[in-house]
């Protein structure tokens, strides 16, 4: 009886320090992870070239062009290690708690919650977390897109030196042009996520739902397999990162805008677009779709798979098979 009592005991009572540990996990195994691919993503969305041009030949071509390619596919790593896991954990700690705050009042009575109820749960609580995680997001971006791109020869550290100078800036403002410059794109970045978070976590917890409902003996999604809901983020989040790909390559262009003259920083995204549109066509706002797509659903299974095992790790799930 005491060994039943013992194993039935989760490793981390408190579920708001799980969310917070759970998310720090899956965002900095995801980040480290699947870098590369979001270097050429990044890369990709940059280029004003058509890919024709892209494929012309050069008339000198550079022998060490692929050694500096691989060299420079980790360019603004460090700026993530730094960002990605307090980002992610600010994610899930609202989002867990906005979610079991509006699930919990919406199933105050016999009947369980419906699917407009749980929608608009995962809705609310996807909003509000990708805004608190923007916080910490958005200068991570900032510093890690200009890296990328390869703008200060792919160095982190005179990216974020770069956007520190400006506080020494002629025409004043001081620290308040650092904090506008490491935020630039908060609005289009914010913009972007929110649709997109919206679309993947609704489709990840109805899946996880309706597996629990048909497949488990209990219909907590909390006990649903690592491996499947690793499956059904891949499945939402390439769904989710398809129909975004515009908005994310605006936030692209508008983080990687440099500032003319003596300290003008103000960039527009109704300009942004605009100049897209008319100087690149359409088919420009696709940009960088494939490896978007690629990545965002590898790393959908990676972030929500790892954010699942170790939720149920922490949980205790699985500790009875061990002892």
């Amino acid at each position: 009886m005491a060994g039943a009592q013992a194993e039935s005991e989760p490793l981390v009572s408190s579920l708001w320090t799980r969310s917070l540990l759970s998310g720090a996990v899956a965002g900095l195994t995801v980040d480290c992870s699947l870098y590369p691919l979001d270097t050429i993503k990044t890369r990709l969305q940059k280029s004003r070239t058509s890919v024709t041009d892209s494929l012309t030949p050069p008339e000198k071509p550079a022998p060490s062009s692929l050694r500096h390619a691989i060299r420079g596919i980790y360019a603004g790593l460090p700026s993530v290690l730094l960002g990605s896991a307090p980002s992610a954990a600010f994610f899930f700690i609202v989002y867990d708690g906005v979610k079991r705050s509006v699930l919990s009042s919406s199933s105050s009575s016999a009947s369980p919650p419906t699917f407009q109820q749980t929608f608009l749960a995962h809705s609310l609580a996807s909003s509000l977390g990708e805004i608190a995680a923007c916080a910490v997001r958005v200068p991570t971006e900032v510093i890690k897109q200009r890296a990328q791109a390869g703008l200060f020869g792919g160095s982190t550290l005179l990216a974020l030196k770069d956007i520190l100078s400006l506080r020494h800036a002629e025409r004043g403002g001081g620290y308040v042009h650092v904090i506008r410059e490491l935020y630039r794109g908060t609005g289009i970045t914010i913009a972007r996520e929110i649709p997109f978070t919206v679309l993947q976590f609704t489709m990840w917890e109805n899946m996880k739902d309706a597996y629990a409902r048909n497949y488990l003996p209990s219909s907590a999604s909390a006990s649903v397999p690592a491996s499947t809901s690793a499956l059904f983020g891949s499945i939402a989040g390439a769904i989710a990162a398809g129909l975004t790909t515009p908005l994310d390559v605006i936030k692209t262009r508008v983080m990687l805008a440099r500032r003319e003259g003596e300290g003008e920083g103000r960039i527009r995204v109704r300009d942004v677009v605009r100049g897209i549109a008319r100087e690149e066509g359409f088919m420009a706002f696709w940009r960088g779709i494939a490896p978007r797509v690629t990545w965002i659903g590898m790393g959908g299974a990676i972030f929500l798979g790892s954010y699942q095992w170790a939720w149920n790790t922490l949980e205790g799930k699985g500790r009875k098979k061990e002892e």
